[in-house]
């Protein structure tokens, strides 16, 4: 006899069949009935239930960032979806895969405008502008195919977020429903053959190519490297793609590194990327230049020209190219030592960003290589980009192109759930701590061991830097009045440090990494004192040119 369920049920069973653990979120009205139907399933799937539901979001997007697996979270509809709404717009450029299960006012009043608790007038509407998918159950007997679909969208093709909403009475109305299957991936696309040969003719003929990959390449690693040898090409990463080539090897350069060598290249490949360095960031390059793109999203091929369009997932296409080179392409002399001394040049001269590399220095020598880095839009955050090496994909965990402020000490936390056996550090400002800061308390809950280091410069330190240099000294809205952050950390019951030096925070930093609870460092900095790390990050005319001379 097959079961009667209820339609939370369903979506609880999908959740654990597609291998979900985790749920963050938090349960409302409308949600009732979806979180009653999770009390059964508690020793399968664990909730994470956290005092924002920005939170919520954001940690699922760390739990899926950090991972590769689905992150899920619920929140109620109306003001609960918006205010988790900067989450998804983040995972959706960050293309993560980010599962947002929501409620929706009663089914025979959406549409209406009677006011309903938390209605909006098109929720569904805005929840598509937001992710990659989005659909209502409308009725339990729809729950199976609408779930079944929502993961087929969240791994398959370009991932990014997907949503799933359901009425406020429809969450506990049952139906005769059999059980809800795991749900495979769609293959990738196979490319065109003509795509590959005509890539092997534009790569025989390059002289200084360059490999530029993002957050799409982070499961192609091993066929990169090779690739990079037989070429004997730097592989530059800004964001997404850092660590897909470990920067302790001769190739894998930071995007400071890559653009001494941008100068001079000819030949650009990208691979699972945007390839926002070299059309946006890096105001100047070579005069001409031929394109090879490999992505899985055919649509990108028409956001930036290029001369050799492969169509397939990062690992399939870069193994084809492979095959195909190695019957055509004669060995190419090493230019390892050449790679090694740009990147130790480099080295040397961002030590000019102070005091932001001996702060990130004394991290890395704490944090281990395979430990989660997370950083915030801040003046560390960005000096990190290029300032904090990177050894494996994923461990360098940021907000992709929303960069957006607030993100990183919630993201933190789901990086830490889905990887509960390593150290996580999440580095900020004192702004964009306190976007998040009552997400200490979930920390405390859960019993969430990050360490979270928070500089605090006492205002916007960028805002205070563009004030002071582009509009003379008119400063607005720049400075900030802030708590005394060690007793603030305290009072949660969270282990505090002052750190006011680099060895101060090192110390510091190896003894809240060994406790097994969360914990907070603060580290002073004057208003003004920290240096421009924007040269390094967008160089070109007066910027990191200036410093070869």
């Amino acid at each position: 006899m097959v079961p009667l369920v209820t339609t939370g049920q369903v979506i609880a069973d999908s959740l654990i069949s597609n291998g979900v653990d985790t749920l963050f979120g938090i349960p409302g009205a409308h949600t009732y009935d979806f979180f009653d139907a999770l009390y059964d399933k508690r020793d399968k799937l664990h909730l994470i239930n956290t005092r924002h539901e920005q939170g919520a979001g954001y940690m699922a997007y760390g739990y899926a960032r950090s991972s590769g697996r689905v992150g899920a979270y619920s929140v109620v509809p109306g003001p609960g979806v918006l205010n988790s709404g900067a989450a998804l717009a983040t995972a959706y450029g960050a293309n993560e895969p980010v599962l947002c299960i929501t409620g929706e006012i009663f089914s025979h009043e959406i549409g209406r405008g009677h006011g309903i608790l938390h209605e909006l007038p098109d929720q569904l509407g805005t929840l598509k502008l937001l992710t990659k998918w989005a659909a209502r159950i409308s009725d339990p007997q729809e729950a199976p195919a609408v779930m079944t679909e929502a993961f087929r969208q969240l791994r398959s093709g370009r991932i990014g977020p997907v949503a799933v909403e359901t009425p406020w009475d429809i969450f506990g109305r049952t139906a005769e429903l059999g059980p809800v299957a795991h749900v495979e991936p769609m293959a990738p696309p196979e490319p065109d053959p003509e795509s590959i040969a005509r890539a092997v003719g534009l790569l025989k003929k390059a002289r200084n190519p360059m490999i530029m990959v993002g957050s799409g390449a982070r499961e192609a690693g091993e066929e990169i490297l090779e690739l990079a040898k037989i070429l004997q090409a730097p592989v530059v990463a800004h964001r997404g793609g850092r660590g897909v080539i470990s920067e302790h090897l001769p190739y894998g350069f930071s995007c400071a590194a890559g653009y001494r060598h941008w100068l001079s290249t000819d030949l650009l490949i990208g691979i699972g990327t945007r390839m926002e360095l070299a059309y946006i960031r890096w105001q100047s390059g070579p005069e001409s230049f031929k394109v090879v793109r490999i992505d899985i999203d055919p649509n990108e091929m028409a956001r930036r020209q290029s001369d050799a369009a492969i169509v397939t997932d990062a690992k399939l296409g870069a193994r084809l190219l492979l095959n195909a080179l190695r019957k055509v392409i004669q060995t190419r002399a090493s230019r390892e030592d050449e790679f090694k001394a740009t990147k130790a040049k480099l080295w040397r001269d961002i030590q000019t960003v102070q005091p932001q590399m001996d702060y990130l220095s004394a991290i890395r020598q704490v944090l281990p290589r395979d430990g989660f880095f997370v950083e915030e839009i801040a003046q560390i955050g960005f000096a990190a980009r290029y300032g904090f090496p990177v050894y494996e994909p994923r461990t360098y965990v940021n907000a992709g192109y929303q960069d957006c402020l607030g993100f990183g000490y919630n993201t933190a936390l789901g990086v830490k759930i889905a990887n509960p056996e390593k150290p996580v550090v999440s580095v900020s400002g004192d702004g964009g701590f306190m976007f998040g800061v009552q997400e200490l308390a979930t920390a405390v809950h859960h019993k969430i061991n990050v360490v979270a280091v928070v500089f605090n410069n006492r205002g916007f330190g960028n805002v205070l830097r563009d004030q002071e240099t582009r509009f003379h000294g008119r400063l607005i809205g720049q400075d900030l009045t802030n708590p005394n952050f060690v007793k603030l950390a305290e009072s949660f019951g969270v282990a505090a440090y002052l750190a006011k030096t680099p060895e101060m925070l090192r110390k510091a930093l190896e003894r809240a990494i060994a406790e097994d609870a969360p914990s907070l460092i603060e580290v002073p900095i004057e208003p003004g004192a920290e240096s421009s790390p924007w040269p390094f990050l967008m160089p070109g005319g007066r910027g990191i040119d200036s410093l070869d001379s």
